[in-house]
């Protein structure tokens, strides 16, 4: 078995861990959480797009969603509530975690003026939300955070009733506050929003009000930020645009000090369960990989 990481952060890896059904193979997986049973959801481009397992032996449990989403791209859940984006329809939805909607932010196939035309590509001009959201998630007060990236550059913050308060963020490739592809984001207890601004290879921190706070760029295209229970950070990264090295995950402290590191397949969403064991969604190999840790 193939070992990875160093000291507290050691985990053992089980490749293609998750299994689907044969009659329903994996699709490109995006993003996955962990409920308070521990089961595993994984949010993926095939029927059921979201499709759940069991944590201990990545068996089929059951899923959801069929039809429902045009391209499913970001998934967190927290007091089980599934929030999760269908990004090409500018959308961001809260269910229940048996697939019952709850609440809904912004319109179906309403897109704000930003300018672009190509996902991923530094937009013209940033507007509200949304244009292609990357992923929504809850924070410790109630409000609710948006890394509206694919097609704008900003962090849009709402109320728990789904009230816009405000937003920031502008297109740019130097200076803090500038995002080019703002894909993840977490919002931690102590009111720290972390972003990962994936095509400027770096993390950067705000406090919820959106003030700059510090900029992680010990990082390569950073495309999810999950914690640990011990409050450390683990990161899935692309590989380089010239391929020089493979995709990789990353372990942060607080202080955005690399505790570990370990070359990963075709990396997009992570997940860290209460167990410390960490989950990462590959769309390129269409499977999830699970380092159990050690």
């Amino acid at each position: 078995m193939t070992t990875v990481g160093n000291g507290k952060h050691t985990y053992t890896l089980t490749a293609d861990w998750a299994r689907m059904p044969d009659a329903h193979p994996m699709g490109a997986v995006s993003a996955l959480a962990s409920d308070s049973a521990g089961n595993i959801y994984v949010f993926h481009r095939a029927d059921p797009p979201v499709a759940i397992f069991d944590r201990n032996t990545g068996d089929f449990i059951s899923g959801w969603g069929n039809g429902s989403f045009v391209y499913a791209h970001g998934f967190y859940i927290e007091d089980d509530i599934v929030y999760l984006t269908d990004r090409d329809t500018s959308v961001c939805i809260m269910y229940t975690l048996d697939g019952k909607p709850i609440q809904m932010l912004g319109r179906y196939m309403v897109h704000s003026d930003t300018g672009a035309e190509v996902a991923g590509e530094l937009v013209p001009r940033a507007a509200g939300p949304f244009n292609y959201p990357a992923e929504l998630v809850p924070s410790p007060s109630g409000d609710l955070f948006v890394a509206d990236g694919y097609r704008n550059a900003r962090i849009h913050r709402f109320d728990n009733d789904g009230n816009h308060k405000y937003s920031w963020g502008k297109p740019g490739k130097e200076h803090p506050y500038e995002f080019h592809l703002p894909h993840s984001l977490l919002v931690t207890r102590d009111d720290r929003v972390y972003v990962c601004d994936r095509e400027n290879s770096r993390i950067q921190v705000f406090d919820t009000m959106g003030n700059f706070r510090a900029m992680w760029t010990d990082t390569c295209r950073p495309t999810d930020i999950a914690e640990t229970p011990e409050g450390d950070f683990v990161v899935s990264q692309l590989p380089p645009l010239d391929n020089s090295h493979a995709p990789q995950v990353s372990i942060f402290d607080r202080d955005g000090n690399v505790l570990a590191r370990w070359d990963s397949r075709s990396a997009h969403g992570i997940w860290c369960d209460a167990h410390g064991d960490v989950f990462l969604a590959l769309t390129g190999d269409r499977a999830v990989d699970k380092y159990a840790r050690s």
